[in-house]
């Protein structure tokens, strides 16, 4: 930021009557005042002159020369100082003659500095360059944003006059400045892939700008976009060479040259930067027992391995035993006493190893990215540069890393910080001996002294002082194992009639507990069912049931279905069983299980429940799952048949007051919903699964759970293929098919889809079949077989519209729509986009009409009609937006680049396009693709040929991949650069 922080505003001396307090002036856009909140009138266009320059004058007075000269410069008209004291005449009029005074033959305006909006600004500025210099980024950030916020387009807009035009010159290159620290401050903060967007439009408005293009460069290199940054110097280079006669400056040159280098400090701020760049500062850490007892040589041992981290290396401790032996407590405990070596945050995470589906390496790093601050839009996909992005980040700081419950040390190796001054803290029942240099620790079960410390810290020393021996025989019988000790000790605190010895007793029966009392997990097992065993029957068959639901947690309604239970009874039963500590409450209404005693429970269940039993436990909860998200998807979709389509359910389903709550239903349950779905293998659930994912169609097109749908609607398919029921295949394989059209897998889709069809028709289903007809058309539609296309669509029309499903008939209307487009009968195109807009406004199918303002505004965009097709796509744009449609959000700004592009406003079209790529589209690799190219031309329109090649090279790889016809274009447009 400039030192001198812009236009000076000094102190002014502040006028005290009433009339003057409650004025407001801007100049940073056109010329305004207000009195309150009700805008004043400021004349015509020299009087405007006259009051900007007063107000640009700091308060001081100006002469009627220099008004003079300040609106008419060097040829004023021969009354202009008539005109002058007209015009300040009128101005005192209308804001009071506190406000504008005269004196020694001047004038002068006498305001506070916070009713100028340039003040304002001026301030904002000063104090956000006082926030960097403390190292106070993100609120250095924070005021410069609400600094350019006070700037409602040019400044002194259409003000005319000399003195206007060199103050409005001298305000833009203000604002750039402004704008090139708060980038700077975007980039040191990891937000490079959002700033890239802006930072092309900005160089494309400010071509001859070094440092633009320097930041952008920045920006493409840390978003991986290697080839392009590179290709901004080449643009930059030979534009300065054709423009100006000169090379770039050092500064551009040497970016270019570590770029080359592949410069490790690049990829990430600077040592100092990052000293002071807390962006967030984590304190995951689970509290510590109040009750730890022993474990001090442990303590001692892993305190001084993880101290060292305060040297030149990375300390890693490992800690390895059987379930239940206490590995999670000592971790957490040592991680606490730790905590001064680790002043910079300390992150947790269950990796959930010893469960069938442990967490992956990928989604851990995103959510300690998340905690560290790194915002959602600048985290990669991939697991490689996620955990670079995560070392990069921990660079310079001094971070404890606890990973509970690994699976194995290829779970964990992603997710070490590899940096000096931080350290990673492991828990796993494995021992890693191919960690290489990770410190391995044993941990044992408890000593009888330590066993009996335990118990005795939980009961009462009362208590068990009157009956030690039988206090013994209690930890012996558990296995002197820390959980089965806590777990004992607890039912008897509880229990205020029982005695030690009643536990005891108990306990001696070993006929079922000496079995499990063995190696591994049978001793977890024994100490879990000392917890079960004391539950009410009621209780017990909760606790089995409800182990049986995958998902990572489980909502009390979801509950309550599973259990065939009223909610308030489910809830007590629930809040029993968190008291025995066999169930964790996650959140207010929401529980979980620790992932052993959810093996535990089914192994009760498969023990104690009937098969009957547990499979209509499982259907009830397919039942409710169905049932609710149906009713989310008629609210979202009304007139759209699916949901007279899916198999009836007993269950009434939950019920929201509007479509926002019923949307958030879907998407907080979204991961155990389709957990639910794909533990369906055959019979009644698996015709619910089928319909369930039917009814959560959405969850496919929302990207953020677009991967796990489709995980599940492959293992619902596998199981249907195996059915022999021709409905249950038939509709599996069309959520399938919708599935491989979210990715862009055209030719797997089709074959879904033709399947699809037929088994339909087998089983006199109608709806998959013109469903089936729309996605086909859909799917030729995109590889280039337009009339078998509309023959598919035509089809999916007649059926739609025989069903009586206008939402439908208005789908496969607006599909004809872009085969139409594409095959030059671009009036017909834009008919049909109408009419589909028209059904989708009748019957007020919000979400779907989205989709179909999106379908006009390409045909509109087509038909050069780019004001019109600019409207339509944003109404769409801030559809999808209000609908979390991530994938078609970011397919729409592709559309509006094009549209942008067409109407010859190339920034705009490359900075939408760039937001394109940063979000992500329906259509996967293919319109990714597209994208690119529509960027590269873009950028080559705006004469940054380099960018544009490396672009194209992209798009054409992709094409290629792929087959595409589009390839062919790409190739022409690199032709002419090539032989260039």
């Amino acid at each position: 930021m400039d030192r001198d922080h812009g236009p000076r505003v000094p102190e002014q001396r502040v006028p005290t009557p009433s009339d003057v307090i409650d004025l407001r002036f801007s100049v940073l856009g056109p010329v305004r005042a207000w009195r309150g909140g009700d805008p004043l009138p400021s004349g015509s266009p020299q009087q405007r002159a006259l009051l900007a320059a007063l107000l640009l004058r700091d308060g001081r007075t100006a002469t009627a020369a220099e008004l003079i000269d300040a609106i008419w410069g060097d040829d004023p008209p021969l009354q202009a100082l008539a005109a002058i004291r007209t015009y300040a005449s009128r101005l005192r009029k209308v804001l009071s003659a506190n406000a504008l005074v005269s004196e020694s033959g001047g004038y002068a305006i006498r305001i506070r500095r916070e009713c100028l909006d340039l003040a304002v600004a001026h301030e904002l500025a000063v104090d956000a360059e006082k926030a960097r210099a403390a190292g106070e980024r993100n609120q250095a950030r924070a005021l410069l944003d609400k600094s350019l916020g006070l700037w409602d387009g040019e400044a002194l807009a259409n003000v005319p006059g000399p003195y206007a035009e060199s103050q409005r010159v001298r305000l833009d290159e203000w604002r750039l400045q402004l704008l090139e620290t708060r980038l700077d401050l975007d980039l040191e903060a990891g937000c490079h892939a959002q700033a890239v967007s802006e930072l092309t439009a900005l160089t494309a408005a400010h071509p001859l700008r070094e440092r633009l293009r320097e930041l952008l460069m920045l920006a493409l290199y840390r978003s991986g976009r290697q080839a392009e940054a590179l290709a901004v110097y080449a643009d930059t280079r030979r534009l300065l060479a054709e423009e100006l006669g000169v090379d770039p400056r050092a500064e551009l040159s040497q970016l270019q040259q570590r770029i080359l280098r592949a410069d490790a400090e690049l990829a990430q701020p600077s040592n100092e930067q990052a000293q002071v760049l807390h962006i967030a500062q984590p304190a995951q850490l689970p509290a510590t027992v109040p009750d730890f007892t022993g474990r001090v040589a442990f303590v001692r041992e892993l305190g001084g391995k993880l101290a060292t981290a305060e040297g030149s290396i990375m300390a890693v401790s490992a800690l390895a035993g059987i379930g239940g032996v206490g590995k999670t407590t000592l971790a957490v405990h040592v991680a606490h006493e730790a905590r001064p070596h680790f002043p910079d945050g300390q992150l947790y995470i269950d990796l959930q190893g010893a469960g069938s589906r442990a967490a992956e390496p990928v989604a851990v790093l995103g959510a300690f990215l998340r905690a560290l601050g790194v915002p959602d839009a600048s985290i990669p996909d991939s697991l490689a540069e996620r955990s670079g992005l995560y070392r990069s980040t921990l660079a310079g700081r001094r971070v404890l890393v606890l990973l509970d419950n690994a699976r194995d040390a290829a779970q964990i190796r992603p997710l070490l910080p590899g940096t000096a001054g931080c350290a990673a803290l492991v828990t796993s029942r494995v021992r890693m001996v191919d960690l290489a240099g990770a410190h391995l620790v044993d941990l044992d079960v408890m000593s009888p002294e330590e066993a009996l410390q335990l118990f005795t810290r939980i009961v009462g020393a009362e208590r068990v002082g009157a009956e030690r021996e039988s206090a013994l025989d209690v930890v012996a019988a558990c296995g002197f194992l820390p959980l089965a000790i806590r777990i004992a000790a607890s039912r008897l605190a509880a229990r205020r009639t029982w005695t030690v010895s009643v536990l005891a007793d108990k306990l001696a029966d070993g006929r079922r507990r000496l079995d499990e009392l063995q190696a591994g997990d049978l001793a977890v097992k024994a100490t879990f069912e000392l917890g079960y065993g004391q539950l009410e029957p009621n209780q017990a068959r909760a606790f089995r049931l409800l182990g049986l639901a995958d998902g990572p947690d489980m909502s009390l309604t979801a509950a309550a279905a599973v259990l065939g239970l009223p909610l308030h009874e489910t809830e007590d039963l629930l809040e029993a069983l968190v008291d025995t500590s066999l169930l964790e409450s996650a959140a207010p209404g929401r529980y979980r299980y620790h992932d052993l005693v959810r093996l535990y429970a089914r192994s009760c269940a498969e023990r104690d429940e009937r098969p009957e039993e547990t499979e209509a436990a499982l259907s009830r909860l397919l039942d409710f799952y169905l049932a609710t998200a149906a009713r989310v998807y008629g609210m979202e979709r009304p007139g759209d048949r699916l949901v007279d389509h899916v198999g009836p359910t007993v269950h009434g389903g939950l019920t929201f007051d509007d479509q926002r709550e019923a949307q958030d239903w879907l998407y907080s349950e979204a991961n155990c919903l389709l957990a639910s779905a794909r533990q369906a293998t055959d019979g009644q659930r698996l015709r619910l699964a089928v319909d369930l994912l039917w009814a959560a169609q959405d969850l496919a097109e929302s990207g953020a759970n677009s991967k796990l749908y489709e995980i599940a609607a492959a293992s619902v398919g596998d199981a249907a293929r195996t059915s022999g029921d021709p409905r249950t295949e038939g509709r599996a394989r069309t959520s399938m098919t919708n599935v491989h059209l979210v990715a862009g897998r055209y030719e797997h889709a089709d074959e879904e889809a033709k399947e699809a069809a037929a088994l339909a028709q087998v089983a006199d289903d109608p709806a998959p079949v013109y469903w089936s007809d729309n996605d086909r058309g859909i799917i030729a539609f995109n590889q280039g077989r337009y009339a078998e296309a509309e023959e598919h669509l035509r089809r999916a029309t007649e059926g739609s519209r025989a069903d009586g499903n206008l939402p439908g008939e208005a789908s496969a209307l607006c599909n004809l729509s872009r085969i139409h487009l594409s095959t030059g009968r671009v009036a017909q195109a834009i008919a049909l986009a109408e009419q589909g807009v028209a059904i989708y406004d009748r019957i007020g199918h919000t979400l779907r009409l989205a989709n179909a303002r999106y379908a006009l505004g390409v045909a509109l965009t087509q038909a050069g009609r780019h004001s019109e097709a600019l409207e339509q796509l944003t109404e769409a744009l801030d559809r999808f937006e209000t609908s979390r449609q991530r994938l078609w959000e970011g397919t729409t700004h592709f559309r509006i680049a094009q549209a942008h592009y067409s109407a010859r406003r190339t920034a705009r079209a490359a900075q939408h396009a760039e937001q394109a790529l940063a979000i992500g589209c329906i259509g996967g690799d293919r319109t990714r693709a597209n994208v690119l190219i529509t960027l590269g031309r873009a950028l080559s329109s705006l004469g940054q040929a380099d960018r544009a090649r490396a672009c194209w090279l992209e798009a054409l790889a992709l094409h290629e991949a792929s087959g595409a016809v589009e390839a062919q274009e790409v190739r022409e447009l690199l032709e002419p650069l090539s032989a260039a």
